[in-house]
């Protein structure tokens, strides 16, 4: 049996006029009988190749590609199923519940809301629709409690009531009762974060199995990031990371990776995603990291599979997983045919480090990479706190020059961020400004590098731009003359968000050198 629920919570939600509240119904899990379909496999010991599901003794994770929204289907060692998210509303749920009948799904033990924007919830009511009216049902939904006033998460609701389905708001402290696996909610904390901002408060998943582990953050943000590695310090670590809000800039930050240090990161988005997912500026991050990336826009449906001590990464297309070759390969259609074949095989138990782009096996500690985990940007840095800011470097470390000790691009540092101007902010755009030393020893060129946050506003020095040893030059947001160690970015708004943002710096050729993260 599963972990019981600590104090679960009933949940409540108001859309328009619709107030519902949790419904009679119980929990419990499949008995062995209504298992999902399973088979025998001689593939290390792991689940089998192609579209099967994980044997008895695995827990297998299916990154359901659903073109620019999120479902994850998580099967425990005992068969029971847990749904996290459902799609986007664009396709009523079609995407999801036809990779559901064909893995013969037939019950879904714990449905789990991330958030109610709907490219999460999005086929919600028809998932339970056709669980309750022609399959085994559902058994629990859980919910983080913060509405949306959209028909897609009214009828998502409207089916709960109809179908007389259990409905808990769940919490950080929660746990989901899957047996033979921890399935634990790290957040929303309670009385909620940023204003009961939707994104920030997404219902946070820790799946654990033996000595592996997966992360599923939702939409998760700037603040939650920092709950979560403020809350969960040195236990935040995870075997896979699914990269937060579809892998945009908003989220999967530096300070939350090294928190986290994943082995493989997965992101869900479509190929074409109008919002340009996954962002560079993520790519860059974990191609710093040598954290090897699975894409579904390119590798398609995407699944992870342990026994608790190896893992095996399966994926409908070969693909680079190189974060900086990614968008070399393919698109791939939501919903696409394909077999799932083994695309990686990696110890997770003792002794064993992150599996590079395309390999089989490797050896280091799982959660607890020592080959990457210090680096910042391309060849490191020596950030420093300042005035007006918490700027940390790019993996929140007190980084160094490159091995060699022969970059001179590694001893720039962001000495301070100073995002709140006083008074009138359009008023007063030079007095937002970023701060940049040289704390080498040799002067640095840089004409034609570029400093840009994580809405992508870009400044490139001009040319001529260099950086004696011990000096600092001032970025300042609004119009003026350069001169005197000041430069003027010549923008007509404010740039840095005051609430905290990223300071990006490439050099002339795009490599990122530098990457600065700061809260308000």
């Amino acid at each position: 049996m599963g972990r019981p629920l600590r104090a679960p919570r009933i949940a409540y939600a108001v859309v328009a006029l619709v107030v519902v509240a949790s419904v009679a119904g119980c929990l419990g899990g499949v008995t062995p009988g209504d298992s999902p379909g399973s088979a025998a496999t001689t593939d290390v010991g792991l689940a089998p190749t192609n579209d099967q599901n994980a044997s008895e003794g695995t827990l297998s994770v299916h990154f359901i590609h659903v073109g620019q929204g999120s479902s994850v289907l998580v099967v425990g060692p005992e068969g029971e199923t847990l749904l996290y998210d459902t799609g986007n509303w664009d396709d009523d749920g079609e995407h999801v519940l036809d990779y559901l009948r064909e893995r013969n799904v037939t019950r879904i033990d714990y449905l789990v809301t991330s958030h109610a924007d709907a490219d999460h919830v999005g086929g919600h009511a028809e998932v339970i629709e056709y669980f309750e009216t022609e399959a085994d049902g559902i058994g629990a939904v859980y919910d983080p409690g913060i509405a949306a006033a959209t028909r897609t998460y009214e009828d998502y609701l409207d089916a709960v009531e109809r179908h007389n389905v259990t409905l808990y708001r769940t919490q950080a402290g929660d746990e989901i009762p899957m047996a033979g696996a921890s399935v634990r909610v790290l957040a929303p904390p309670e009385g909620y974060l940023a204003d009961r901002e939707r994104n920030e408060n997404s219902l946070v998943l820790r799946v654990g199995y033996g000595n592996a582990s997966v992360l599923l953050p939702g939409d998760a943000e700037r603040a939650a990031e920092r709950y979560l590695t403020e809350r969960y310090a040195g236990a935040l670590n995870a075997t896979l990371l699914a990269a937060g809000h579809h892998g945009s800039n908003s989220s999967t930050g530096p300070r939350m990776l090294r928190a986290v240090s994943p082995r493989v990161v997965v992101v869900q988005s479509a190929y074409d995603s109008p919002y340009g997912h996954p962002h560079r500026e993520v790519l860059a991050r974990l191609a710093d990291r040598g954290v090897p990336i699975y894409w579904t826009g390119v590798h398609g449906t995407v699944v992870f599979e342990t026994d608790g001590e190896r893992a095996v990464v399966r994926t409908q297309r070969d693909a680079p997983t190189d974060p900086l070759e990614l968008r070399s390969a393919p698109g791939v259609a939501p919903g696409a045919d394909g077999a799932l074949e083994r695309r990686a095989t990696f110890p997770v138990g003792p002794s064993a480090v992150s599996p590079s782009a395309g390999s089989t096996a490797t050896v280091a500690t799982d959660g607890g990479r020592t080959d990457a985990t210090e680096t910042t940007g391309a060849n490191g840095s020596d950030a420093t706190d300042a005035p007006n800011s918490d700027a940390t470097g790019a993996n929140d470390s007190d980084a160094t020059e490159s091995p060699d000790g022969s970059s001179v691009a590694g001893s720039l540092a962001v000495a301070e961020v100073h995002a709140d101007a006083r008074g009138d902010e359009d008023a007063n755009l030079n007095d937002e400004y970023v701060v940049l030393r040289n704390a080498g020893d040799r002067a640095i060129d840089l004409s034609g590098w570029t400093v840009s946050d994580e809405a992508d506003h870009r400044y490139v020095f001009p040319e001529g731009t260099k950086l004696a040893p011990g000096e600092t030059l001032t970025l300042r947001t609004g119009r003026g003359t350069d001169g005197g160690g000041d430069y003027h970015w010549n923008a007509d708004a404010p740039v840095w968000n005051n609430a905290g943002d990223t300071v990006f710096v490439r050099d002339a050729d795009g490599s990122l050198v530098l990457e600065v993260e700061y809260d308000g």
